[in-house]
C-alpha cells in the first residue's frame, strides 16, 4: 500500500511538472510572439533572395518583404488562436475555431501565387465550418442554460423517460 501511494505520488509530480514544461512553452511563444511577426524584417526588399541552401523568388508579390509582411500578418494571429483554442476551459472555446478556419484560409490564399483577390472570399469558405460549429455550441449553451438556470436535469430526464417507456412496454 505504502508503494502503490508513492507511485501515485510520482506519478502526480511528473504530471505537474509535464503540465508547467507545456505552460511554459505555450508562455514562451506568446511572449516572442512580436518578435515572431517582426521577422518578416529580415526579408530583402527584392523579388528574388538567394542564398546558399536556396533560391526563393516571389512571383506575386513586389519584393519578398511584402510577401513575408502578408505572411506573418496570418501566421502570428494563428498561432495566437490555436493556442488560445487549446488551453480555453470556457464552454464556447469551439466558436474560436471560426476565425481559425479564417486565417487559415487567409494563409493560403496569400501563399497562392495564382490568387488575384488575396483577403476577399474567404468569408465563403468558412459558411461550412460556422455551419458546424454554431449548432454544436448553441446545444452545449442550451443544455449548460437549462441545467444551471433552470435546474433541469436532462440524464434525469431521459432516465424518467426510459421508465415511462417500460412501464408501457409492461402493461
Amino acid at each position: 500500500m505504502n508503494q502503490e501511494s508513492n507511485d501515485n505520488v510520482m506519478q502526480e509530480k511528473k504530471k505537474k511538472a509535464r503540465l508547467l514544461v507545456l505552460g511554459s512553452i505555450v508562455a514562451f511563444i506568446i511572449a516572442i510572439s512580436p518578435y515572431i511577426f517582426y521577422l518578416y524584417e529580415s526579408f530583402p526588399q527584392e523579388q528574388t533572395w538567394e542564398t546558399w541552401l536556396f533560391t526563393f523568388r516571389s512571383t506575386y508579390y513586389p519584393t519578398l518583404y511584402m510577401a513575408a509582411w502578408n505572411f506573418m500578418n496570418k501566421f502570428v494571429p494563428l498561432l495566437l488562436l490555436i493556442i488560445w483554442f487549446f488551453t480555453c476551459k470556457h464552454w464556447w472555446y469551439h466558436v474560436i475555431l471560426i476565425p481559425i478556419s479564417m486565417f487559415i484560409f487567409q494563409l493560403f490564399s496569400s501563399l497562392n501565387d495564382d490568387a488575384q483577390f488575396v483577403d476577399e472570399f474567404e468569408i465563403y469558405y468558412i459558411i461550412p465550418v460556422m455551419m458546424i460549429v454554431i449548432p454544436i455550441v448553441y446545444l452545449i449553451r442550451l443544455k449548460l442554460f437549462d441545467k444551471l438556470v433552470h435546474g433541469i436535469d436532462l440524464d434525469k430526464i431521459d432516465k424518467e423517460l426510459k421508465e415511462y417507456e417500460e412501464k408501457e412496454k409492461g402493461i
